[in-house]
């Protein structure tokens, strides 16, 4: 009969039991990592004009208003100024462009060009020739009050030649929207 506690018998089972331990090493699951603490940036207020309509659409109603960024960049405040422009006027005497809990349109920047991404509920809105420009250009004024040379228009987000009856294709400068 052979020896039971051999040398190679006593290195296949100091092997087996490595192998066993390595195998329940890996099949337990990850430790959970801890969540990194919250900071919170600080914002800091910011004045914008901002533009609506008077209640016959006929003329522009500006309103100057602060805004809360975390960064003073100028695609930062330009954001703030759309989402002050989506909520409506404060003051008597404007009128909201868009109604209430229609989401606000994002905004980027790219070096004087500002490039806006309408959602898709506005080409449903179905405001008519003057309201539609009225829409465009209070978002164009607001925008470019104190810089930028255009603003060119997407439909969520993808390019569109219209937003109802008006067209897209080229961008709006302040030229376009000046007062009627």
């Amino acid at each position: 009969m052979r020896r039971l506690f051999s040398l190679f018998n006593v290195v296949s089972a100091a092997l087996l039991a490595a192998a066993a331990y390595a195998y329940q090493e890996v099949q337990r699951p990850p430790e959970t990592p801890r969540a990194p603490a919250l900071e919170l940036a600080e914002k800091r207020g910011v004045r914008v004009k901002v533009y609506f309509t008077d209640p016959q659409v006929q003329s522009f109603k500006p309103e100057t208003r602060t805004v809360q960024v975390t960064q003073e960049n100028p695609g930062a405040v330009a954001q703030a100024a759309v989402n002050a422009w989506a909520s409506g006027p404060t003051a008597s005497g404007g009128l909201a462009v868009v109604p209430k809990g229609t989401p606000a349109p994002r905004v980027w920047l790219r070096g004087a060009h500002y490039y806006v991404n309408l959602p898709a509920a506005y080409p449903k809105l179905k405001y008519g020739t003057s309201g539609e420009r009225m829409l465009l250009c209070t978002l164009t004024r607001t925008l470019l009050e104190t810089r930028g040379q255009d603003v060119t228009f997407l439909v969520n987000g993808q390019n569109a030649d219209t937003l109802g009856h008006l067209d897209l294709r080229e961008p709006y400068t302040r030229q376009d929207c000046a007062d009627s």
